[in-house]
């Protein structure tokens, strides 16, 4: 193959968007100096973009709006090039189960290393971190829903998970309003049984908010599930540990929830 913009062509005429640096220096058979200079030459063309070192993304003309196609086409490809275990989760999750609520601004990956945020234009991938222990105790694969790519599948948090995360990462789902919008909208559709199990990698705090927020919203079966790890808890815990406690008297109106040893000490408000 003569250059790297014929080599382009052929990956999208193979439906692929992507493509990694050694598996164009194969093909090509180019020295790495010669590609890197035709890889930055064709990203000021924006033909290419890379987020991560040696991964790149092929933009089409209608990807050059945003600055880069939607993460979930590249996900999987780029976790498998890093060599790193995920799950698409919390709002482009709960979007994709149905919480119509769900506006997702920024498309979220639980995993279990650190890794910076992605950025490229007006698309943005935040990485949450889950201790690798605990995330290989909840990232079982019949717990996880197939998202269907063209390249292929990627993987996204099945409703429990997906719950579990956003009570557990809540501040970055919007607030405590924001998981409770996901729980109202969603809980119905999970299984007790699954939330109990993958219940086991969350801390207890996380647990019991999800708990609470499910009997809130009616889901009395769901939230009969994770009521033993309430039993367990042996003192309360503020809803949202972020809120401030400046005021006695505020913090004498909040209302405590035995059932679940949590202090509501914020508002907890959702669009029917």
């Amino acid at each position: 193959m003569a250059d790297l913009e014929g080599f382009i062509d052929q990956q999208l005429a193979m439906g692929r968007g992507w493509f990694t640096k050694p598996a164009a220096l194969a093909a090509l058979r180019q020295s790495p100096k010669a590609f890197q200079a035709a890889a930055t030459r064709l990203s000021k063309k924006s033909r290419l973009v890379s987020p991560r070192r040696g991964f790149y993304l092929i933009l089409r003309p209608e990807d050059r709006v945003l600055g880069a196609p939607d993460p979930a086409r590249w996900i999987d490809p780029l976790m498998k090039h890093l060599g790193v275990d995920y799950r698409i989760s919390l709002l482009r999750a709960a979007a994709f189960h149905g919480s119509a609520h769900q506006a997702a601004m920024v498309f979220q990956v639980v995993a279990p290393r650190q890794l910076p945020p992605i950025e490229i234009g007006r698309q943005r991938v935040e990485f949450l971190f889950h201790a690798p222990q605990t995330f290989a105790r909840s990232n079982h694969s019949e717990w996880l829903n197939r998202l269907k790519t063209e390249a292929g599948f990627a993987k996204i948090a099945g409703v429990e998970l997906t719950l579990l995360d956003i009570c557990r990462y809540f501040h970055r789902a919007g607030g405590i309003n924001g998981a409770a919008q996901a729980v109202h909208d969603l809980g119905k559709k999970a299984n007790g049984r699954i939330l109990a199990e993958a219940a086991l990698a969350y801390e207890n705090t996380s647990v019991r908010r999800l708990g609470y927020l499910l009997e809130r919203f009616g889901h009395a079966r769901q939230a009969r599930a994770l009521r033993p790890f309430a039993v367990k808890a042996k003192s309360f815990t503020a809803i949202d540990p972020s809120v401030n406690q400046l005021l006695p008297q505020k913090a004498m109106a909040d209302e405590r929830i035995s059932d679940w040893k949590l202090i509501v000490n914020t508002a907890v408000e959702i669009d029917e």
